[in-house]
């Protein structure tokens, strides 16, 4: 396989994370909005979860797009 079409493909997979990343902050928003509904009052106390599980997908995605650019424009 060619280096350069190797590259252009690791980087095309490394996106594939990015999509990841929005799918899992979906996930959490949506979730939580589901057992902020059925439980109202406990939904002050689930916040710091919400906000915690935000970051932690948005950086995946982050990290995604980091090796990405990487692999096109370093390697």
């Amino acid at each position: 396989m060619d280096p350069i079409a190797a590259k252009y493909l690791g980087a095309g997979l490394a996106c594939i994370g990015m999509g990841a990343a929005a799918i899992g902050v979906a996930n959490v928003f949506g979730q939580f909005l589901i057992g902020a509904m059925r439980n109202p009052s406990a939904a002050g106390a689930q916040r710091p979860n919400l906000f915690l599980g935000f970051a932690l997908a948005e950086a995946f995605g982050i990290f995604s797009l980091l090796i990405a650019l990487l692999l096109l424009f370093v390697l």
